[in-house]
């Protein structure tokens, strides 16, 4: 007598009835794959919406009044607005009528609503604004980072960081219409996957080689701060630790995606940088707050006349011109400002402190 087949509970299959009457089989683990999957990426999403909110309010609270008509803060607040209305339509895509089971499963969407096609849309074009806003921020930080550098090689980094960037907003874009086109008509003339693989890749590439300007300048003027002899921990080393956590963490997860199968993990690389831009300036504008504090009243001021005292001094001479990075650098490369009288540097001493207070806000 043969072997009588063991029944497994946990893989049956049930049959789904179409609207035109044809039988859909599925079994339990193709439901349970679509229900984890959707649990996954919920989740996922709504971790972003939190982090972008909290990020966006605390913005909002401590920013000085004064500062929130700078374009640094209204490109990071704009891109942390973006972020947030982005992932909350990618939340209620996961408890629409797109994601029921029976439309997915049965591929008929013929209950879902304009508007859900239009939120789905809204998506793509959020995603490209999100990432055309996050590469201005990144390339008007560059033009600060690199203020005292020499005509020459301003040139070359401004042409490569354009370039970069536009790429990466291309592709961005090009991915954005083919998407919009695959969600209206539910049907794609070609595959995306190189497409979107591609704007992937070009938007990590864009980050890092961002960041890694920003690691090597600034780390370039940690060390002529040590010839300065500044070496207590200050806005400097606050950028520098941010520039590094901008450089790697969004690198390795546009790494993790080709490994391993979370869903909709490079989301994550867009959003991680969205909210270290406003993070790091937050930072480093409370450390010179707290240096501003400790300085001793103006009476005294006459007396600071020591190598310590000249270079809080040489550092908080410069923020007003930090406050709004466009402003001309000839200011910084003097010493001096329109609201504050010659700060007591040598002639050898004022570029380098020029080259650190261009770049503390960076």
């Amino acid at each position: 007598m043969a072997d009588q087949p063991v029944f497994d509970p946990f893989s049956q299959t049930f049959t789904l009835i179409s609207g035109d009457g044809m039988a859909i089989n599925i079994t339990i683990p193709e439901l349970d794959a679509f229900i984890l999957y959707s649990v996954q990426i919920s989740i996922n999403h709504a971790a972003q919406l939190g982090a972008s909110l909290i990020i966006l309010i605390v913005l909002l609270l401590l920013t000085k009044p004064d500062k929130r008509k700078t374009p640094i803060f209204i490109i990071n607040s704009t891109a942390l607005v973006l972020n947030v209305l982005r992932s909350l339509l990618q939340c209620l895509y996961f408890t629409g009528p797109f994601s029921e089971t029976y439309a997915y499963f049965s591929l008929d969407y013929s209950r879902v609503t304009t508007s859900d096609y239009a939120s789905q849309v809204t998506i793509t074009v959020l995603m490209w604004l999100l990432l055309l806003f996050v590469e201005a921020s990144l390339l008007l930080q560059i033009r600060v980072v690199c203020v005292t550098l020499l005509d020459f090689y301003k040139r070359i980094i401004y042409a490569l960081s354009t370039c970069i960037a536009g790429l990466a907003v291309a592709f961005r874009l090009a991915l954005s219409i083919e998407n919009a086109k695959y969600i209206v008509a539910l049907e794609s003339q070609f595959s995306l996957h190189w497409l979107a693989s591609a704007a992937n890749i070009t938007t990590s590439v864009s980050i890092c080689w961002f960041s890694l300007v920003f690691v090597v300048k600034l780390g370039l003027a940690l060390n002529q701060r040590k010839k300065l002899n500044v070496g207590s921990f200050g806005p400097m080393q606050i950028i520098f630790i941010m520039g590094c956590q901008t450089l790697i963490i969004p690198a390795i997860f546009s790494v993790i995606e080709y490994f391993v199968p979370l869903p909709s993990i490079d989301s994550n690389v867009l959003t991680i940088v969205t909210i270290f831009l406003p993070l790091s300036s937050l930072w480093a504008s409370a450390s010179v707050d707290n240096l501003r504090r400790d300085l001793p009243k103006p009476e005294n001021h006459g007396k600071l006349l020591s190598r310590n005292s000249t270079a809080t001094t040489g550092l908080l001479i410069s923020e007003k011109f930090l406050s709004d990075p466009l402003t001309s650098s000839e200011s910084a490369m003097t010493g001096t400002s329109r609201s504050n009288p010659p700060s007591p540097i040598s002639t050898h001493d004022k570029h380098l402190y020029a080259d650190l207070e261009a770049q503390h806000k960076a």
